[in-house]
């Protein structure tokens, strides 16, 4: 079982490159292992932040909630 602290990143309602630029954003504010769920709703954000995790070569993990709702498990 994993220790790592979760930190919510409540995208939903925010356009591209939103969803991306929160993460980011994120990211730079941490300094342990860390385990990030970020919500988004704009279908596009799939493409951002799959390959931007592909390209840092970071853990990540989507779940289509519902048709209008998206959840980004990614971890460092």
């Amino acid at each position: 079982m994993d220790d790592l602290s979760i930190i919510e990143i409540d995208a939903l309602g925010k356009p591209c490159p939103m969803p991306l630029l929160m993460l980011k954003r994120a990211i730079k504010s941490i300094t342990i292992p860390t385990q990030f769920l970020l919500k988004s709703s704009d279908p596009h954000s799939e493409i951002d932040i799959l390959r931007y995790c592909q390209m840092h070569q970071l853990s990540c993990e989507m779940i289509k909630v519902s048709e209008t709702e998206l959840h980004y498990s990614i971890k460092l």
